[in-house]
């Protein structure tokens, strides 16, 4: 799950990137609207978290914008407007869901994993294949009944192999889904997240490598 926040308020923004990153979502933050609508029309996010009153361009004008685009990015409002007519008006200009400041940080992750699974690409809150079960909601992994300890980049990476129901994943796909835009494509991040990966998922090995393509998840 690709995660876009936007926030003026950088210590803010910073601290419910790191908070989402911990349930194994790859986070972008930006401080203004400009630079949410630029990273918007560069990456696929599954959700973007939009503060309303950023200066410049507002999180009302991204989110009408990316509505009028036609993009499937699930979009929730985040403001200190909290009255009735705030919150129509908000999602009069076509956002998902809105919040008001200050917030319960578990009711975000809720409300970001909902949103993610009404995307058109149906993010089920349980995946299971070959034994492998991942609990997305409840952030629970298990093979054949044992429960897995995964880090959240070793979950999100095996969210997204899951997701493809058997079909190759390469090692780009993965970048762009499980890691954030800092991460360095050059580096072997990917290759030791697998390695380390398969070795908590146990035998029979369950990840295959395909040379010069990527991975599958399958017995």
């Amino acid at each position: 799950m690709r995660v876009l926040v936007a926030d003026d308020e950088r210590i803010l923004a910073d601290t419910v990137a790191d908070g989402l990153r911990q349930f194994a979502m790859a986070v972008d933050v930006v401080y203004d609207g400009d630079s949410a609508l630029e990273k918007i029309s560069v990456h696929r996010y599954d959700v973007a978290i939009l503060d309303r009153d950023m200066p410049g361009i507002t999180g009302d004008e991204v989110c009408t914008r990316v509505v009028d685009s036609g993009l499937d990015t699930r979009l929730l409002l985040l403001t200190a407007a909290a009255g009735i007519r705030d919150r129509v008006e908000g999602l009069g200009l076509g956002a998902d869901d809105y919040m008001t400041k200050p917030f319960a940080f578990a009711e975000l992750v809720a409300r970001v994993q909902a949103l993610a699974r009404r995307s058109t690409t149906r993010l089920k809150p349980v995946l299971e294949q070959d034994g492998v079960v991942l609990d997305t909601v409840r952030h629970f992994a298990s093979r054949d009944g044992l429960t897995l300890n995964l880090t959240p980049k070793e979950f999100a990476v095996l969210r997204v192999l899951l997701r493809a129901g058997g079909q190759v994943v390469s090692a780009e796909e993965l970048l762009e889904q499980a890691w954030d835009e800092n991460a360095d494509p050059f580096t072997n991040s990917v290759r030791v997240t697998i390695m380390t990966l398969r070795k908590k998922l146990g035998e029979p090995p369950v990840i295959h490598t395909v040379p010069r393509v990527g991975y599958r998840l399958g017995r």
